[in-house]
């Protein structure tokens, strides 16, 4: 094998980390020739997309709907801003279409309901988020270490109260806000965190202003109590659509100090036909090994995956993975354990199944642990900046 680092579960024999390269040397000769081309008939759905969103704020605004149907209407509209932003993600990483006009442009209309900046995310999430996925204090994607936790407000604010996890409902807050703050947060702690020069700083500024500037004529023309069901009640549904996909796409699965995604990722499934309308999304662990590859050939790296790795490879239904979140933490104790830091419980991560003969690993039962070692966190690395 080609193993490069190991965590080790406290309960199990150490993990083998490969790194990215180690998994496409074997899976990418058994994929179709076609696999890695663009996508485009994936743009049409922005237009499609689009126009529905078009002709439902219209027939509101201009009366055509009795307001007990409205939020029928905001349900919609604001699954069409999640299925805008699913193409947008893909084009993002030059899976729809080539050429860096179209894709910068498919980009800003797809992430326009949450006003993202496409150099902004490009930055966050194709750089830094796909080159350093698992790692503590340098993936912005990741819940805290306990050492963050201990040391910063800001950390235990998100994981105390906006979290999903611990049982909370507060928690489900995550999934109704969590894009859009996210993206902010990004956005205006680029001057902290250096995550572009000044020269592409103003550009994402600029292009999320855009954004702002659309929506905020579109306020305008349709008047207030119109805006509410047919902008801001959509963007908490699709928040919650986009981000159900997001926090389970990592959030149980270890910390890594080497970018495994077949240990610090999850793929999830749904409904077929869930699945296409949200381009296939789920398929995470497929997507962090090809990210320039279409969503849509996910089930042929699924099935490469389990022929070569099928002890390592990890799926669960959608609706469970967020089940297990609600009833787990989202601090990390050390590599493979969440706690909960205000009553030292503790769940293990999700863990690839090991081979026969290995020891079995630890199952999400929750233990008391030592105050000592609750305020302890060995294994966190040295923080670095997102700029790195």
């Amino acid at each position: 094998m080609d193993a490069v680092a190991k965590i080790e579960p406290r309960s199990s024999n150490p993990i083998e980390l490969l790194p990215v390269a180690a998994y496409v040397r074997k899976v990418k000769p058994l994929l179709p020739p076609g696999a890695f081309a663009p996508a485009r008939s994936r743009a049409l759905w922005v237009p499609v997309h689009y126009a529905i969103i078009a002709s439902l704020i219209w027939a509101l605004a201009s009366g055509h709907v009795p307001w007990p149907a409205w939020p029928l209407i905001s349900i919609v509209i604001g699954g069409c801003m999640a299925g805008v932003t699913f193409v947008a993600h893909e084009a993002l990483h030059g899976g729809v279409v080539r050429g860096r006009v179209m894709i910068r442009l498919i980009g800003w209309l797809g992430f326009l309901p949450f006003f993202i900046s496409p150099q902004l995310w490009m930055a966050w999430h194709n750089r830094v988020h796909h080159n350093h996925c698992g790692q503590p204090g340098v993936d912005p994607d990741m819940y805290p270490t306990l050492r963050q936790y201990n040391a910063q407000l800001h950390s235990r604010i998100m994981a105390d109260h906006f979290g999903l996890g611990r049982g909370r409902i507060s928690g489900f807050a995550s999934l109704l806000f969590g894009l859009t703050g996210q993206s902010l947060e990004v956005l205006f702690t680029v001057p902290r965190t250096r995550l572009l020069t000044r020269r592409l700083y103003r550009r994402a500024f600029a292009e999320s202003i855009a954004g702002v500037a659309v929506w905020t004529t579109v306020a305008v023309l349709v008047g207030f109590p119109a805006f509410v069901f047919v902008y801001v009640i959509p963007l908490i549904v699709a928040n919650a659509v986009v981000m159900s996909f997001i926090v389970t796409n990592h959030n149980l699965s270890p910390l890594s100090p080497v970018n495994d995604p077949l240990v610090n990722s999850l793929s999830v499934t749904l409904p077929r036909v869930l699945e296409w309308l949200t381009l296939d999304f789920g398929f995470h662990v497929e997507h962090h090994l090809f990210p320039t590859m279409s969503a849509r050939h996910g089930r042929e790296v699924r099935q490469a995956l389990r022929t070569q790795f099928p002890e390592r490879y990890q799926s669960l239904p959608l609706t469970t993975a967020i089940h297990r979140l609600h009833n787990t933490a989202r601090v990390y104790r050390d590599d493979t354990t969440l706690i909960d830091p205000r009553t030292g419980r503790t769940w293990s991560t999700l863990l690839p199944r090991l081979r026969p003969g290995d020891a079995a690993p630890m199952a999400a039962v929750a233990t008391t642990v030592d105050t000592a070692v609750a305020t302890s966190d060995a294994r966190i690395g040295a923080a670095v900046t997102a700029a790195t």
